[in-house]
């Protein structure tokens, strides 16, 4: 087969193809070189990212939402911690994702970033969350197609077939694995586990396909499933080989130490703030999800000696809302702090907070009584025109899908849909 001749300074045409013997013609991928240079120079140095954090004890409404919407509203408690990005960042209400009753008040967090209906129950089955859809767009082009970070074990990632990600909650291994290179003999052995884990892959592939002639209807549409996670999996395999051959980026930053205070939920949420800032500044990733988990106990929060849990079920008992509203607002200051870095980032005439989109909210609308209606969601950054606290139908909620698909398709994913969405965009967000 002859391959095509590339001029120095020239791009090939998308409808260029390849000719073998006989005359045969097979189509060429989309190629870096099927772009002009300056187009590529965009695309490589300038790149759109993603994050989204959930906090999956909500936040105390009356402290957040302001009274009137539009952009002159009055700053709340909860908002004064993000006075400094008043024209960074939207607030929304009256947002959820419809059907969220499940199998218990906080099931709801399963599905924030999918928006399958009654999670928990039976015949539940969750789909594929925001972040993973996006890693498929993009994810080819980093490192590390996601990271799927939790302040404890759980994440809000979910796979094509419904199966959760595990959740990274350690900043001290995350910053190893970005940046710490191994030996030669352990990148040697990391490209020998690729490649046996692609020959099983392989072995078990041919099995279905000759299990896959002898099942009903049903067991078959079972089948395709595991076998589209099986294929994902080999396409994974085949770009993680590659990418342990490459160095890694090197940053001029100490090793980060984990806390030790499993009751620090503020400093372990800051500590990996900074690790997320750092592997997008060093292009090491696209897409991040970041579970905020509460606790079951007291934080070391100056001030609060009740359970957080407990306060987050404050019955409207003023001394609990008293003790929640220090907890909450030292979420939103270490929410501000992260901002922060992203602005003081430069990338080619603009910040990185301006290339991040940054979705930060709760799948509960009311933690007190469970309620998963009126989200409260903020997004911040990613070249929106922002100022504003828009605020949708308390009783007829725009389902937070419809939000879903712009931050998608900001993100190049081609698809006017995702979960419930009924509109492909959302009042109050505009590019």
């Amino acid at each position: 087969m002859n391959a095509p001749h590339l001029a120095t300074g020239h791009h090939l045409d998308r409808r260029h193809f390849l000719r073998g013997m006989g005359g045969a013609a097979l189509g060429l991928p989309l190629l870096e070189a099927m772009s002009p240079a300056f187009s590529r120079a965009q695309t490589v140095s300038s790149p759109k990212r993603f994050v989204t954090m959930c906090a999956t004890l909500g936040f105390h409404g009356p402290h957040l939402f302001p009274e009137k919407p539009g952009t002159d509203y009055q700053l709340t408690p909860y908002l004064e911690k993000l006075s400094d990005h008043r024209s960074d960042f939207t607030l929304f209400s009256g947002l959820s994702h419809p059907e969220q009753q499940g199998n218990n008040g906080h099931a709801s967090e399963m599905t924030f970033l999918t928006s399958a209906r009654r999670p928990g129950l039976a015949g539940f089955k969750n789909t594929i969350s925001l972040d993973q859809l996006i890693a498929r767009e993009v994810g080819s082009q980093t490192r590390y197609p996601y990271l799927a970070l939790s302040t404890g074990g759980n994440s809000l990632s979910w796979t094509s077939t419904g199966v959760e990600i595990p959740g990274q909650s350690s900043p001290a291994k995350l910053f190893k694995s970005l940046f710490i290179d191994g030996s030669e003999k352990e990148i040697a052995e990391e490209k020998k586990r690729y490649i046996r884990g692609r020959s099983i892959l392989d072995t078990v592939h041919g099995d279905a396909k000759g299990l896959e002639k002898t099942l009903g209807n049903k067991d078959r549409e079972k089948l395709d499933e595991y076998l589209t996670s099986v294929r994902e999996l080999e396409i994974r395999l085949e770009e993680n080989e590659a990418w342990a051959q490459r160095p890694k980026p090197k940053v001029d930053v100490a090793p980060p130490k984990d806390i030790q205070d499993k009751q620090d939920a503020i400093g372990r949420q800051k500590l990996m703030n900074d690790m997320i800032v750092l592997a997008l500044q060093n292009d090491s990733t696209r897409t991040v999800s970041f579970r905020l988990g509460g606790l079951n106990s007291v934080p070391t929060i100056p001030g609060v000696e009740t359970d957080w849990h407990n306060l987050s079920h404050h019955g409207k008992d003023p001394k609990k809302i008293d003790e929640l509203k220090i907890i909450e607002r030292a979420e939103f200051e270490v929410f501000s702090e992260f901002l922060t870095k992203l602005k003081s980032i430069e990338e080619n005439g603009k910040t990185l907070l301006d290339r991040t989109a940054v979705l930060y909210g709760s799948n509960l609308g009311n933690a007190s009584s469970h309620d998963w209606r009126n989200l409260p969601i903020i997004v911040a950054g990613g070249g929106y025109k922002h100022g504003s606290y828009v605020a949708h139908d308390t009783d007829d909620n725009t389902p937070l899908s419809n939000l879903f698909v712009s931050l998608a398709q900001r993100m190049g994913v081609q698809t006017e849909n995702f979960g419930s969405s009924t509109a492909a965009g959302i009042r109050g967000l505009e590019g």
